[in-house]
Parts: C-alpha cells; sequence; structure tokens
C-alpha cells in the first residue's frame, strides 16, 4: 500500500480545533488542501502527521505549539503612536494593520488595544502559544516532487517558516 513520504504533493482534508474544542478552520466546506511534504508549505506538525498516511485514511493528531505556530511572543505586541498609523478615525479593536517590528520588518498585527494616545497592535500568529488538534483525512498522493529526493527538502526544524496559516 502506498503511504505518503517526504517529497509526495499529497491532498487532504482536515478540521483543525483548539483545546476547547473550537473549530478554527476546515476543508470540509471548501474543498481539500494540496501541499508537498518537506516544502514548509504547512505547519511542522502537520506534515509529520501526514507523513506515512496512506489514501484514504483518517487521523487524529496533537500537536504541539512548537510546532505549530510556536510560543506567543512578547517583542510582537507592539504600542505605536496614535498618529503614526494615519488615519486614525479607522482604527477599531479587532482591525488588521502592518506595522514595522524592530530592525525595520514589516507584518500585519491585529489591533488589541485603542487609547486617545497609543494603539497596541499584537503581530503573533493568531494561534500562536496553543497547541492544536487535526482530524486529517490523506485525500490522494498527486505525485512527487524529485527535488527533494536529492536532500533540499528536509522536514523543517522550525514551525514559524510555515507559509499557510490556518484560519
Amino acid at each position: 500500500m502506498e503511504r505518503a513520504r517526504l517529497g509526495d504533493k499529497v491532498k487532504v482534508h482536515y478540521t483543525g480545533t483548539i483545546a476547547d474544542g473550537t473549530v478554527f478552520d476546515t476543508t470540509r466546506d471548501r474543498g481539500p488542501l494540496e501541499f508537498v511534504i518537506g516544502r514548509k508549505q504547512v505547519i511542522l506538525g502537520f506534515e509529520r502527521a501526514v507523513l506515512g498516511m496512506a489514501p484514504g485514511t483518517m487521523k487524529i493528531e496533537n500537536i504541539p505549539c512548537s510546532q505549530a505556530f510556536g510560543e506567543r511572543d512578547p517583542e510582537l505586541e507592539i504600542s505605536i503612536d496614535r498618529s503614526r498609523l494615519g488615519n486614525s478615525a479607522q482604527l477599531q479593536l479587532g482591525a488588521q494593520v502592518a506595522v514595522k517590528l524592530p530592525g525595520g520588518k514589516s507584518k500585519k498585527g491585529v489591533i488589541t488595544e485603542l487609547t486617545d494616545e497609543l494603539v497596541t497592535v499584537d503581530a503573533n500568529p493568531a494561534l500562536a502559544g496553543q497547541d492544536l488538534t487535526f482530524e486529517i483525512q490523506l485525500v490522494e498522493i498527486l505525485g512527487r516532487d524529485s527535488r527533494l529526493d536529492e536532500g533540499l527538502g528536509k522536514i523543517p526544524k522550525g514551525a514559524r517558516e510555515s507559509k499557510i496559516f490556518f484560519g
């Protein structure tokens, strides 16, 4: 029986939940997710969970935050002078804004607090600091990425480099 391995392009259905059972994302209402195992297109724990699965099988995988979006980083909670954000009349709690981090890098964040002078923005991933549970069904193995066979696509050690953010 064929099993998913490093370099395979796979198609999966999943439902992701946090500790209290709240669903934060699912493919059931939009069609399966496709990715190449080893390309850092999904979080580390999700990639590892799919390794070794056979098409048509389903599993439930608990993924610690260290293999998901990492711990919350207090340095990514930034207070900014309200006047630096332009049209402050448009600012509201929960809105997304781009902020410059120390070192000059820009990142999107969510407004978590507003005062007359300051805006506090949290640029941590929404699921940072949370252990996640996924129900995963491997729908199909679509083929292989031969470049990964040459050792260029080892499973990543860090999870924050993931390009797909669930939710």
